[in-house]
């Protein structure tokens, strides 16, 4: 129902005349957040897959070539090469000197280890880190260059440079210097290529690329002892190898990260004190080499783009953190609703189907009034009389038109039916139509439906009968999309099928049914009565008025062949719009009955039990829902690809289960679930918006007024039994002013 919107029409002057410059329409905020949030959110997980080397890595090693191009000095020379200002001689270390050098760090666990034991046997090293280690982990890059120890390049994502352009090159250095810079405040001229070694093992693929490196002002600096602690051979092995022979000076290559370094540590903590007592001192590589420290520190600009970039990653770190714990929930709500689903669903079909199952002593005959509150429903009205004409219950059908501009209540009143009343009056909203419904019904039980539904002529008979039972204040219909054929009609019915019967099933085993469709439900009068009526404090007054009867300790019981026909939206902005209001009403219902979590008796129950399950599976859930196709999206591109695809097709097969339950529970043919993947995919991320759109409106204080949808009266009545046109009588009921 939608509140009527007035268009001035201006007339024309006489004179011709500018047109004003028509003013810019700002877009309102409540799009913009959405997309800021998808925006950062991508920007984060792509940031955090890059400095994790899931996005631009290159793990290939390429094979040993020949050496013909390589300097004979510098095969036979020592471990650090000077390529700057086309030179092309090498260093070594001078006797009972080492210098030990850590690779692929910093590490979390293992770094502070190497560190600690450093500084109790008062060594000094040289830390090769990686870029994408140094930005997620800064502080103990700070720490490295606080204790006095040397920090090199290792390149930002540990590619093999022989297989990259000079541009790589450089995108590779300056990244990996960004992040020292933001992580320590320094800059450093020393620079390990990955996957290198010793010096006689540089061909005719790496020189070229220690050339350019020189060329940019960094020293290589490889190894000349390797401790191959990589291999995990053991504590005396470990030693064993990097102990160099006869007294002589050398770089010794050990490792901070990479994996389980607990030997290292250990074999580091004996290493240290038995090579000082041979007369070793262990010191950085500018120390040992008597030359400038390779530290530089930064200010200005570049220190602020270095803590820039450190910060954006923290930010991409805390930001995957949470998404992750997200995808947790929402996989546990996720499998624990389809649990309750197929559960609680098993046991009230088997509860409502068993033989001689009855809702009190005797079945409900009396007549009832139907409330149809219209507003501009002329395509849709006349189908949906007729087919309560067509019933099976003996019924009085009272039509509220809500000040409807295109005849609704003329095509009524001209079909000439017994037992149909229209009741006029000025738009109002669904609200207040069904409140002067109410005031004008006839009977104690008053069902209500839409305007654009249509009933099955055993509709209102079933919907009636759970009233048998005193304690049942309102019952919930079975409501069904009637305009399926279309992708969009097939998805609603899906969801329909299997996000809202199927639901409903379970909350009735629950007793905390969220909502009484508005397409299709049933009232006792005197439960209407004690809530004090249809509410227009929400949008959503069928949610509104459930949660009341619940505080107020009636039973809302779900008929499921009480089936009713509507018109679904046929387009995206009319799905848009419906799902909107239904979500923001939803929102505002639960706010509005909150204190019933501290009530007590049946306020209390269902305030302690249905008020975290409608907000867990109605909001919560829906609102992370996207995180599976994000992840799902994430891995394909970036992580392992086989294991998410599979992770994905067990949440749709988890999925298609319960759908194919529900359609066989609700008797529907299955062709309509082919389009299911498809929807989870597509549909879903509407869902999404429109959710995170209702939070944005309620978070910012917004209002949303009734959405009128566009019906086409495509749902047809089921064929009615012939009905005798007669005058309309005098009723013997007046209407209500």
């Amino acid at each position: 129902m939608a509140s009527r919107t007035s268009r001035r029409h201006h007339p024309a002057t006489g004179n011709r005349r500018a047109a004003p410059q028509a003013r810019r329409r700002r877009l309102p905020l409540r799009f913009v957040l959405p997309a800021l949030v998808l925006a950062a959110m991508v920007a984060m997980l792509m940031l955090r897959g890059y400095v994790h080397s899931e996005i631009l890595a290159d793990h290939r090693i390429r094979p040993g070539t020949a050496t013909g191009e390589v300097p004979q000095e510098i095969l036979d020379g020592g471990p650090v090469i000077d390529t700057r200002s086309g030179r092309e001689t090498s260093l070594r270390v001078p006797d009972h000197r080492l210098v030990l050098t850590f690779d692929d760090g910093p590490d979390p666990e293992w770094t502070p280890k190497v560190l600690d034991v450093l500084k109790k046997h008062d060594a000094h090293a040289v830390f090769f880190v990686t870029g994408t280690m140094a930005s997620r982990y800064p502080d103990l890059v700070q720490r490295m260059v606080d204790e006095g120890h040397e920090v090199g390049l290792h390149t930002f994502n540990h590619p093999d440079l022989s297989y990259h352009s000079t541009k790589r090159i450089d995108w590779e250095l300056s990244q990996n210097q960004l992040a020292l810079e933001g992580a320590a405040g320094v800059r450093t001229s020393l620079f390990r290529p990955p996957y290198s070694s010793f010096a006689d093992a540089m061909d005719d693929e790496s020189w070229p690329v220690t050339k350019y490196i020189g060329s940019r002002g960094y020293l290589t600096v490889v190894n000349n002892t390797d401790s191959e602690d990589w291999k995990k051979p053991g504590v005396d092995e470990i030693i064993r190898r990097a102990t160099p022979e006869g007294g002589k000076g050398a770089i010794v290559l050990m490792h901070d990260s990479g994996g389980d370094r607990h030997q290292t540590v250990q074999a580091l903590d004996a290493f240290l004190p038995g090579l000082q007592k041979q007369g070793y001192t262990f010191e950085n590589l500018t120390d040992a080499l008597g030359a400038p420290s390779a530290l530089t520190p930064v200010t200005g600009p570049d220190l602020w783009k270095g803590r820039a970039w450190v910060w954006a990653v923290q930010a991409s770190e805390d930001t995957t953190g949470v998404l992750v714990v997200g995808l947790s929930v929402i996989g546990f709500l996720v499998i624990t609703r389809f649990g309750l689903m197929l559960l609680l669903s098993a046991v009230h079909a088997r509860r409502v189907r068993r033989k001689g199952f009855r809702w009190g002593p005797a079945p409900v005959t009396e007549p009832v009034s139907v409330l149809v509150p219209a507003y501009n429903e002329a395509k849709c009205i006349e189908n949906t009389v007729n087919s309560l004409m067509a019933g099976e219950h003996p019924i009085e059908v009272i039509v509220v038109d809500d000040g409807s501009g295109d005849g609704t209540a003329r095509i009524v009143e001209a079909m000439g039916l017994p037992n149909v009343r229209v009741v006029r009056q000025l738009n109002a909203g669904k609200p207040a139509a069904l409140n002067r419904g109410i005031a004008n019904a006839s009977h104690d039980i008053i069902v209500m439906m839409d305007g654009d539904t249509v009933f099955e002529p055993a509709t209102v008979r079933e919907l009636v009968q759970p009233f048998a039972d005193p304690s049942v204040g309102a019952v919930a219909g079975n409501a069904k999309v009637g305009n399926r054929d279309t992708l969009i009609g097939a998805w609603q019915h899906i969801e329909y099928v299997m996000g809202f019967n199927l639901d409903r099933r379970m909350y009735d085993m629950l007793r905390c049914m969220p909502t009484i469709p508005g397409a299709v439900g049933a009232f006792r009068r005197t439960a209407l009565e004690r809530v004090g009526g249809m509410s227009d404090d929400t949008l959503a007054e069928d949610t509104d008025i459930t949660m009341a009867l619940h505080r107020d300790g009636w039973r809302v019981v779900y008929a499921e062949d009480a089936r009713a026909w509507t018109e679904a939206p046929e387009s995206v902005q009319q799905l848009w719009s419906q799902r909107y209001r239904w979500s923001y009403g939803t929102m505002q219902a639960i706010w509005k009955h909150r204190r019933a979590i501290v009530d007590r008796g049946p306020s209390g129950r269902f305030g302690r039990v249905g008020l975290p399950l409608v907000s867990l599976f109605m909001v919560v859930a829906p609102l992370l829902a996207p995180l599976i196709d994000v992840f799902l999206l994430y891995g394909v591109v970036f992580g392992p690809t086989g294991k998410t695809v599979v992770a994905w097709l067990g949440v749709l097969a988890i999925q298609a289960v319960c759908a194919a339950y529900a359609f066989r529970l609700d008797r529907e043919r299955m062709t309509h679930l082919i389009s299911l993947p498809l929807q989870q995919i597509l549909y879903r991320q509407l869902m999404y918006v429109v959710l995170l759109q209702s939070w944005i409106t309620a978070l910012t204080g917004g209002r949303l007024r009734w959405q009128k949808l566009r019906r086409t009266g495509v749902v047809g009545a089921p064929a009615p039994a012939p009905v005798a046109k007669e005058p309309r009588p005098a009723m013997d009921r007046r209407p209500i002013g």
